[in-house]
């Protein structure tokens, strides 16, 4: 049976920045849960950060260019969280490799888990079309990344894995 890594925060776990969850409720979300197919992570708080945390975003919005060392992950009062990200990301991947995981269900708009858009860094609610670190990693690995807007996506692959 194929594994998904997903994020704890659409699990209900209150693991996000502001000390809440995202909980999703979707029947195939817990279909999975309850087949044991889920492998849950937060990267943010794998790569140690606190719970509540200052919220962060990347400088420029690009996962791929914190792992590159290009961009960094800042709060809005300017504390470099970069390492912190890389290292939940490499955490992220690790378990992927752990379990032999090739599919992932992400927080959309995180910095850490965004598939398709992440906020620009300048704390304004812009959004610029990039992954955020955790998924550009995962994605440079040949890991699928999909958001919680992708159930029916992620349900094809696992179908015709």
């Amino acid at each position: 049976m194929q594994t998904v890594l997903v994020s704890r925060c659409l699990l209900g776990e209150p693991v996000r920045y502001d000390g809440q969850s995202k909980a999703l409720q979707h029947p195939l979300l817990q279909r999975w849960l309850d087949e044991g197919r889920l492998v849950p992570i937060c990267p943010e708080m794998a790569g140690g950060l606190p719970c509540p945390r200052p919220a962060a975003e990347i400088s420029g919005g690009r996962g791929q260019h914190v792992l590159q060392g290009r961009q960094p992950v800042l709060t809005q009062d300017g504390t470099d969280v970069s390492a912190a990200f890389i290292a939940g990301a490499q955490a992220a991947l690790a378990l992927c490799q752990q379990h032999d995981i090739g599919l992932a269900l992400l927080k959309a708009r995180s910095p850490s888990c965004a598939t398709h858009q992440c906020y620009d860094g300048q704390f304004n609610g812009t959004l610029t079309d990039a992954m955020g670190v955790t998924a550009a990693l995962l994605h440079q690995h040949g890991i699928r990344v999909f958001d919680e807007t992708e159930l029916d996506k992620l349900a094809q692959q696992l179908s015709s894995a």
